[in-house]
Order: structure tokens, then sequence, then C-alpha cells
């Protein structure tokens, strides 16, 4: 498969993620608030001749399997611990034309009950999971779409690995409609995937990691 020359501004292969592109954040005074949670700039390489659409997902391919120690005190999530893939951006459709997006594109701010998902002005937005992570509450509880940052559990024992994939596809939509996730979209994108590139960045709120 082809390879796409993927870049992130800010964002360098295996380093940290700076926190202006987090969801959380920690201070002197607080383990976990809310960062500014802008969307970084992204670009790549074209993709083969044939390429008609190209999607983006982001995915944190750390998150705990059990979440009931998460941002307790006295607690910690052990090293250990069983992990799952948790969805930060899903963007589908977008134009073949492009092949960057500019930083703040899909995300400004935190935004509670979530921004839009469905169509936007680069592509079609899928739901990230945040709309998991926030059901329990009644002023954050809503469908997430477009870019929602880093904001791992701040008692967690282990470094975070967030990747950052875009993919070149032999279709101009997916016919993605509704609220769907990033499974969704990655099960449509089978038998789909021309070439793609990837960058893993990493995260932390856990000051003994830092």
């Amino acid at each position: 498969m082809t390879a796409l020359n993927l870049s992130i501004d800010g964002i360098a292969e295996g380093q940290r993620i700076p926190e202006e592109f987090a969801f959380g954040v920690r201070t002197d005074s607080e383990p976990f608030t809310f960062g500014a949670n802008i969307s970084p700039a992204i670009s790549w390489s074209g993709g083969p001749d044939d390429t008609k659409s190209y999607a983006i997902i982001m995915l944190d391919r750390s998150v705990p399997t059990v979440f009931d120690d998460a941002n307790q005190e006295g607690r910690v999530i052990p090293a250990d611990l069983a992990r799952m893939d948790f969805m930060h951006w899903v963007l589908v459709d977008i134009a073949a034309t492009t092949t960057s997006l500019p930083k703040g594109a899909e995300s400004d701010a935190v935004v509670p009950k979530g921004k839009a998902t469905g169509p936007a002005t680069h592509g079609v937005r899928g739901a990230n999971d945040f709309g998991m992570f926030m059901a329990s509450n009644p002023d954050m509880a809503g469908d997430y779409g477009g870019y929602d940052g880093p904001a791992p559990p701040w008692n967690d024992e282990i470094m975070h690995e967030y990747v950052f994939t875009v993919y070149a596809l032999d279709v101009e939509t997916l016919g993605m409609s509704g609220v769907f996730s990033g499974a969704d979209a990655l099960a449509a994108m089978e038998g789909h995937v021309l070439a793609s590139g990837q960058v893993v960045g990493e995260y932390t709120l856990n000051p003994d990691l830092t």
C-alpha cells in the first residue's frame, strides 16, 4: 500500500502533544481543567491518481477498559490494565482536491454537549467517543463531532499514545449518514483504502510521567 507523507504542525512523531491541542490540561492547583482544544493544522501528500476522497481518524490507543478508578484521589489506573481505542476525531468524505486543513478548522474550544456531527466545511463528521465519556454529565452529554483533543485520566500510570491517520480512498463518499462512529467509518473504508499516513503523539496529565 502506498504511504502518504503526513505532517501535523506542532506534533512530532513520538513526542508530547502541546497543551493547546488538548481537551484537558493540568494546572498548579487542579489535576484537570478544560484546555484550548484547538485542532492542529494537518497536511498530507496527495494520494494515488485514482484517489477520490480522504478520511481522517484520530484515536487514543491507550484508554483503560475500566474507568472505576479514573481521576479518583488515592487511586491509580495500573499500567497492566487492558486498553482499548478511543476516538477523538472522525472526518470522512474530504474532497480529493484537499490535502490540508488549517489550525482550528475542526475545533477552537471545548463545546459543552459537543460540536455538530454530519456535513461540515471540510467533509462529513462522525461522532468521536466523548459522547460516551460525558453521558453521565447532563451539562456536557451529547453527540460530539469534530476534533476533541487529549484528556487522559490524570492518575493513569502509562503515557497515552494518540494516533493520527489520513486515508486516501477510491470512493467519493462512504455514504455515512446520521450519527456514525469511528468504528463505523473504518468498517465502511474496508476495501477502499489506496494509501495512508500516520503520526503518533504522546500526552499525559500524570505529573509522575512528565
